[in-house]
């Protein structure tokens, strides 16, 4: 060969092999990138929640400081206000929440405010904003110089330009789509709205929903938007109908038309390149009594993967089948990429409230590892329900939390009565099995009814293949009650004040009015209501409390007449004008009310922690370690490192730290990634039960995290602090 061609050949083998390492350092700069940023809840559309920032690390992350605070001054201290909002950071701009869902933007760097949203300002007075949801994030999309903002207030959500804080007109109605819209069922009087983000694919907004918990509850389809015109493009039904699949997997073929849930309220992942999207979905209504929807009920508990340009069904996986437990998937999946046998697998790992982690092939919904379908215990005294006889164990990774409750388990830092009384009414209880069923003793549900895991998620480190996972132990004591179904004859609004509070309102509120967890106390409420504006509150709902529209006039009042004590109301006869009721909304059960299973003194029943830090080893199935997280005060002045029932989720980066707040004693924290020890920590102005998000501006890194206590008794606030390096 001439020795010119040899040269020449060989450059330009040199060129090519320069051009194809350039296009690979160039790819993976470019995906790198994606982890310097958080323009999406969770960091990426992956929600892996992982930073590759490195200028905060293990050597110097003792030298943070406040770089800036922002209030909004509308914190609700009196109704427990909270803000479980995730910021969202593009171009220098935050955007994040209020505790009354204002939209603001803030500067990055200085945490001033470039303009605030209030909802309430397109529509005054509309009672669809009294039920205000708790907002865990935002949605940013861009075409251009067209940039918004997209969130869910009430039931409504808006499209808002993101450089003026106006509404965009040509989105729905001036701006706003009413949620109720587009369900194909009649729901407008029905609670829906939004806790979670929507995900951006191409020109789409897709959006799943929260909607009650109870009998009265509307489905939760999954449903796509035009992100310019907020145009409804296409649905997925996740109550399927007939000659759709799914639908034999309910006994009663009218169930479609009646039962709600099954919502996908935590959000979605998306694997953009694959045009995957990954809903996971809670239980269907109503949580503890199936007797109206016999059958495995998918899709409600299941990990859905569909086309995100259609809503076509592409597979699903079914983690609890017929849930009683109040079990839903209580975070969207991480896209992780795992290795098994010396092989890379993409792969969905999606953690539960049961202490599992499900890993499934992104393709196809297999199995990475043997998912095994266990008998569990279906006796029941629950006349009409038919529980389902297996439920389905991973054999790896392992449980990243205890899932039983035995005897020995029980709390001993307590006096001698205290401790007798937990132990008789344990042993008064039904235990035993992780899918124990319901019953009208009471049935011990551990992992409780907000974790192992619960909707502040997990992060994943690519680089070591940990999975880093906050986890609640706390016990929960659940009770069912056989409720009437007729309405008797000559009631007074006393009588029919009592039968309808023990439909409605006793699962939140209790047998005796007293409230417990997250539901107050009723007692004495009178102080603060009249029986006009107690109807006002029921129109219209509350947070948490959905608004009951179903309800006549007279049953408001006769509802009003028990909890107000209302002497002089009681007496009255009660009439109210024959409604038709749909029979599946009349459960022959409910619970006596969402009670945790407390010592007299207010601590869980199980010896601390009481929360923990968690690593999950993706590779090798073993927890690499679990450390409690956040301290109660009397513990730790006896030096017991107690941890505490936590709220909001980690981040993890490449300097080698998780990031953390979530605890009800108001600190911000960060661990030592491998080996989970705490290496920094700080006082908040009030608790955060939220995420934190990492960012960059100008060459600084940034972490920052919302503060709006208002759970676990703590003060509401209304803060966002952001923390820096001098």
């Amino acid at each position: 060969m001439n020795r010119k061609f040899k040269l020449k050949h060989s450059s330009l083998i040199g060129l090519f092999l320069i051009s194809v390492v350039s296009l690979t350092l160039l790819h993976c700069n470019l995906d790198n990138k994606r982890y310097t940023e958080w323009k999406v809840t969770g960091g990426t559309k992956e929600n892996i929640r992982y930073s590759t920032l490195t200028q905060i690390d293990t050597s110097n992350v003792s030298q943070l400081q406040v770089a800036w605070t922002y209030r909004s001054g509308d914190a609700d201290t009196a109704n427990h206000s909270q803000i479980q909002c995730n910021p969202i950071i593009v171009d220098g701009v935050m955007y994040g929440t209020s505790p009354k869902l204002k939209l603001l933007a803030l500067d990055a760097v200085t945490g001033k405010a470039k303009w605030v949203f209030d909802p309430q300002q397109i529509s005054p007075g509309d009672k669809k904003f009294a039920s205000l949801n708790n907002n865990r994030g935002v949605t940013y999309w861009e075409d251009g110089d067209d940039k918004r903002v997209i969130y869910a207030a009430g039931s409504f959500l808006f499209s808002i330009n993101a450089k003026t804080g106006k509404p965009v007109s040509e989105f729905g109605d001036n701006g706003k789509i009413d949620m109720h819209d587009g369900l194909g069922r009649n729901v407008a009087d029905l609670y829906v709205a939004a806790t979670s983000p929507g995900m951006i694919f191409k020109n789409l907004l897709i959006m799943g929903s929260r909607v009650s918990e109870g009998s009265d509850a509307a489905p939760g389809h999954i449903r796509a938007y035009d992100v310019t015109t907020g145009k409804q493009q296409w649905i997925f039904h996740t109550i399927p109908q007939p000659d759709e699949f799914g639908f034999d997997s309910w006994e009663d073929t009218t169930a479609y038309k009646h039962i709600g849930g099954a919502n996908s309220w935590s959000g979605f992942s998306l694997d953009e390149k694959r045009g995957i999207l990954y809903a996971p979905t809670g239980s269907a209504s109503f949580d503890f009594y199936g007797g109206m929807r016999k059958g495995a009920n998918l899709f409600a508990n299941s990990i859905l993967a569909l086309d995100a340009a259609t809503g076509k069904y592409i597979w699903h996986f079914q983690t609890i089948h017929h849930d009683v437990w109040d079990k839903d998937l209580p975070t969207p999946p991480l896209l992780v990429t795992v290795t098994k046998d010396g092989k890379k697998i993409d792969a969905v790992a999606q953690p539960t409230k049961n202490g599992f982690v499900f890993l499934l092939d992104r393709e196809n919904g297999n199995p990475i590892y043997p998912i095994v379908e266990t008998p569990v215990p279906t006796e029941t005294k629950i006349k009409g329900e038919k529980l389902w006889p297996t439920q389905p164990y991973p054999s790896f990774p392992k449980p990243f939390t205890p899932q039983l409750l035995t005897e020995a388990d029980l709390n001993t830092y307590v006096s001698d009565s205290a401790y007798h009384d937990l132990v008789t009414r344990w042993r008064a209880s039904k235990t035993g099995n992780l899918y124990m069923p319901p019953s009208t003793e009471g049935t011990i549900y551990f992992p409780g009814l907000d974790g192992g895991a619960e909707w502040g998620g997990s992060a994943f480190d690519p680089a070591s293949g940990l999975m880093y996972i906050n986890s609640n132990l706390m016990p929960w004591l659940i009770g069912m009650v056989e409720v009437k179904t007729e309405i008797p004859k000559n009631e007074s609004y006393l009588q029919a004040g009592q039968r309808l509070y023990q439909q409605y309102c006793i699962a939140c509120h209790g047998t005796k009015r007293e409230g417990a967890g997250n539901y107050p106390t009723l007692i004495s409420v009178n102080k603060k209501y009249d029986k006009n504006t107690f109807k006002e509150l029921l129109d219209g709902g509350r947070r948490m409390m959905p608004a009951f529209k179903m309800l006549s006039s007279s049953e408001v009042y006769a509802i009003a007449s028990f909890i107000l004590d209302q002497k002089s109301e009681q007496k009255k006869e009660f009439k109210t004008a024959p409604v038709p009721i749909d029979s599946f909304r009349n459960l022959r059960y409910n619970i006596t009310g969402y009670k945790k299973f407390l010592t007299k003194d207010g601590h869980p029943a199980i010896k601390p922690p009481w929360g923990t830090l968690n690593a999950v080893n993706l590779t090798t199935g073993n927890i690499d370690f679990s450390v409690p997280l956040g301290d109660e005060e009397e513990f730790k002045k006896k030096g017991i490192n107690s941890g505490t029932e936590n709220y909001g989720g980690p981040i993890v980066t490449a300097g080698g730290l998780i990031f953390i707040a979530a605890t009800r004693d108001g600190k911000f924290r960060a661990f030592n990634k491998k080996t989970g020890k705490v290496i920094w920590e700080t006082d908040l102005p009030t608790s955060a039960f939220s995420s934190p998000s990492m960012y960059e501006v100008n060459g600084k890194q940034y972490v920052v995290i919302a503060c709006g206590g208002g759970k676990l008794n703590t003060k509401s606030g209304d803060y966002y602090v952001a923390f820096a390096l001098k």
